[in-house]
């Protein structure tokens, strides 16, 4: 029972906000999912310290939820605890040209710090909806640029309680990958150097770049950005295009009519339609082509 699970962890986390049945609708781009059993958010890094301890106790493997920009949800929720990172948000200068952020800061803050600071290497990050943690877990990029090409360190914290840092070579950043995709725990902050420059000039970049977004993408629908990863070969939207699908349904979910890279919330979809859209998807475009797409949104299911 939700309220078992709750009483236990409201006991053993005094201070720390629990919610029992959360709706990860609320909590994700594509407006979809259904209640989590218990969302913890913590605010620092003691509070989360407390959390994984208390998870570890009752074995359970909590599931990590940033700004939620690439995850479908399912209809029916999870059980067990969603740790919510979004309270990790402190943001400071650190060193020269080096930012420290929070794992709960969306990069598109992290950007207009930068600018504001005169340091430029965050523009492409600007129109990135994600934060500090899924960007370095996922190792987010756009138009060129990614985090790899900034990121200098991390910290991340173990289900023991240890914290580690992880410098550039030990992250292990590639498209759309990070070693932290096979350990258990938490990216607490991220590190990052970047280089002088115009501050005008770094918003007139940011401010175009930001144009080209709202000219390309259908970001008037919820989404979780691009569903699928670039295959070796070609590129996921031309592909899908290729093989008729622009505007291809199921239900309220639908392939993009503006970028064809991209699966909408049309309204009332759910879960499953998605889940359903993305394999013909695969199914019509591997039939067409012989290239196999793998899903960029990652795609939690209901099991403990």
């Amino acid at each position: 029972m939700a309220e078992t699970l709750l009483e236990e962890l409201t006991a053993a986390l005094p201070g720390v906000e629990l919610r029992a049945g959360e709706p990860l609708s609320a909590h994700t781009s594509f407006r979809i999912g259904g209640p989590a059993e218990v969302m913890a958010c913590p605010r620092t890094e003691a509070e989360l310290t407390a959390v994984l301890a208390a998870c570890k106790a009752r074995g359970i493997r909590p599931r990590i939820l940033g700004g939620g920009t690439n995850i479908l949800a399912p209809d029916e929720g999870v059980p067990g605890v969603v740790i919510s990172t979004r309270g990790l948000d402190g943001l400071r200068m650190t060193g020269e040209n080096e930012i420290t952020a929070g794992a709960g800061v969306p990069l598109a803050r992290l950007a207009v710090f930068a600018q504001q600071h005169g340091l430029t290497g965050l523009e492409f990050a600007h129109g990135i909806p994600g934060t500090v943690g899924g960007g370095l877990y996922m190792n987010a990029g756009a138009y060129g640029g990614e985090l790899v090409q900034v990121a200098v360190a991390a910290a991340f914290l173990t289900p023991e309680g240890e914290l580690r840092r992880f410098d550039a070579p030990a992250m292990e950043l590639g498209y759309r990958h990070s070693a932290f995709m096979a350990l258990e725990g938490v990216i607490v902050s991220g590190i990052f150097r970047l280089t002088p420059g115009d501050p005008e000039e770094i918003r007139a970049r940011m401010r175009e770049l930001m144009e080209k977004r709202k000219a390309s993408q259908p970001l008037e629908l919820p989404s979780a950005g691009s569903t699928f990863k670039r295959p070796v070969g070609g590129y996921a939207a031309a592909l899908i295009q290729e093989a008729g699908l622009k505007g291809f349904r199921v239900g309220d979910a639908a392939v993009s009519e503006k970028h064809s890279g991209f699966v909408v919330n049309l309204g009332r979809a759910t879960s499953a339609d998605v889940t359903a859209l993305i394999a013909q998807v695969q199914s019509r475009v591997r039939e067409n082509s012989g290239i196999e797409l793998e899903p960029e949104v990652r795609i939690w299911t209901s099991n403990r």
